[in-house]
């Protein structure tokens, strides 16, 4: 069974930080490709950063430059750390591993930037 399982998200107030994690169950990691993505209040889910197998990253503009999305395989688990957060970066977070066999998400983690 795989799982996928995300925490680190709550509340935060502008200018804060967060690191969120997922840790990974049931599949074998390192062969992932592991995202971040996110949905706001009222929008559509969007990819916020990407980490290949071999340690490669891309991020969504809004975020580059202060969220860095790091892996350790040897933990089953992929990290986003979040600098100079701001009210726009309200959404739960959502983790994704990909290979051609099959793509999983978790449940999400909340969250919350006070301005």
């Amino acid at each position: 069974q795989v799982q996928l399982v995300e925490s680190g998200g709550g509340l935060v107030q502008a200018g804060g930080s967060l690191r969120l994690s997922c840790v990974a169950s049931g599949i074998i990691f390192s062969i992932n490709r592991m995202s971040w993505y996110r949905q706001g209040p009222g929008k559509q889910r969007e990819l916020v950063a990407r980490i290949t197998t071999g340690g490669s990253t891309m991020y969504v503009d809004s975020v580059k430059g202060r969220f860095t999305i790091s892996r350790d395989n040897a933990k089953n688990t992929v990290y986003l750390q979040m600098n100079s957060l701001n009210p726009e970066d309200t959404a739960v977070y959502y983790c994704n591993s990909y290979v051609h066999t099959g793509e999983y998400w978790g449940q999400g983690t909340q969250v919350t930037v006070s301005s």
